[in-house]
């Protein structure tokens, strides 16, 4: 059998590579990308819901090197004083990051001042890649209610974890439909679900399944407000999350109970994690 020749060979390895890169990207190109730095948006968002509740100023941990990028972007663009720069996301980077977001034309839940993948990935074209990608996914409805495809499929999970149903009494998306709800259920990933028929342990147990797959979880009683019994439910890290629910977030990573008075967590102990840390446990 006749081998190939050296220069047939090397006209193959060529015709490889050409073919393995992305139509209309060169070699070089392709090269840029992955020598950015990545910015982290599991991580980011994290901090950007935990450190504007915090007393000072300690920073998120994992969170800082891509916060510092995000810090740097917005700096760059004249929204973010470079005293501000800081890797520490609280209040005054949330509010450029909003501001930044009303820059691309984005109004109402779009320009929460959370990162979303959109406006993230717009930020960081030619300085940082994002990776670790929080995606809401579409609205839905269930039971009467919408919520997001994220939501939806959290509250799968703990439906299965649980053994049992569970019936919503207020979905998300929802803006003025329950002043005692304070704001929490305008924006994306905040559930009501009803208790009717559930003894105090089956409350219990209810939370701690809601928990465990990435939701700020606590049963609600008419001492509080003046509400009837219910258990909510807030998914960490939704991205359409209204102000409100993100500081019920932040409260309840600082061991609080998401409420205005800002009292000590009374539900039951677990890991905090989210849906995307829990499914990759």
């Amino acid at each position: 059998m006749k081998l190939p020749s050296r220069a047939a060979i090397l006209m193959a390895a060529a015709l490889l590579a050409s073919l393995a890169e992305a139509p209309g990207t060169s070699a070089a190109d392709t090269a840029d990308v992955r020598a950015l730095p990545s910015v982290n948006m599991e991580a980011t968002v994290k901090a950007a819901q935990i450190d504007p509740r915090r007393p000072d100023d300690t920073l998120t941990p994992g969170a800082k090197a891509s916060v510092l990028l995000v810090e740097r972007a917005l700096r760059d663009r004249r929204l973010l004083d470079a005293k501000w720069v800081d890797g520490y996301f609280g209040t005054t980077t949330v509010a450029a990051y909003a501001d930044y977001q009303k820059s691309l034309g984005l109004t109402g839940l779009d320009a929460n001042g959370l990162p979303g993948k959109m406006s993230l990935s717009k930020l960081g074209s030619g300085r940082f890649k994002v990776t670790n990608i929080i995606d809401p996914g579409a609205r839905v409805s269930t039971g009467g209610f919408v919520i997001n495809t994220r939501t939806r499929n959290m509250l799968a999970k703990a439906k299965r974890l649980l053994g049992r149903d569970l019936k919503l009494d207020q979905g998300s998306y929802n803006p003025g439909g329950d002043p005692t709800s304070a704001g929490t259920h305008d924006g994306g990933g905040v559930v009501d679900i009803s208790v009717e028929g559930m003894k105090p342990a089956t409350r219990t147990a209810v939370v701690r399944a809601l928990r465990l797959v990435g939701f700020a979880a606590w049963v609600r009683n008419p001492r509080q407000d003046d509400w009837p019994w219910h258990i909510h439910a807030t998914a960490i890290s939704d991205t359409g999350l209204s102000s409100q629910a993100q500081h019920q977030i932040g409260d309840y990573y600082l061991g609080l109970n998401g409420l205005a008075g800002r009292g000590p967590d009374d539900g039951p102990k677990v890991t905090i994690r989210t849906w995307e840390e829990y499914r990759r446990r």
